[in-house]
């Protein structure tokens, strides 16, 4: 059975790949695993080591407390309320305005801004 802990962690794993655009099979290589053990991991079937945790945050460029954040004690459901990135599209937008120049950034967020206003 699934433990909402190792649902999140698994939760952040996933979404900080995808955030900085790296495959399962990319991660798997840097970490010294196979990809089948990322999918376990991010589906939260595996539960991560402590040592295997300091590894693939050394591989996605975050400290590891990057994974446990957004948990709070009697928090540990599958979804993580507020999460927005548990939505895929936002996420892909989110790496898409990041990839920007800043100067593009700075218009993209003010044109998004004053939309939203207007809404």
């Amino acid at each position: 059975m699934k433990h909402g802990v190792d649902v999140h962690v698994g939760k952040r794993i996933r979404h900080r790949r995808w955030m900085i655009g790296m495959t399962q099979q990319q991660l798997a290589d840097k970490v010294g695993i196979k990809f089948q053990q990322i999918q376990k991991y991010e589906t939260g079937m595996n539960r991560v080591s402590a040592s295997r945790l300091w590894d693939i945050a050394q591989a996605v460029d975050v400290p590891v407390s990057f994974f446990f954040e957004g948990l709070s004690e009697g928090d540990i459901a599958d979804h993580v309320e507020g999460d927005i990135l548990a939505d895929k599209e936002a996420l892909q937008l989110v790496r898409a305005y990041y990839a920007m120049p800043v100067a593009q950034r700075r218009q993209i967020f003010e044109l998004a801004r004053v939309l939203s206003d207007a809404a």
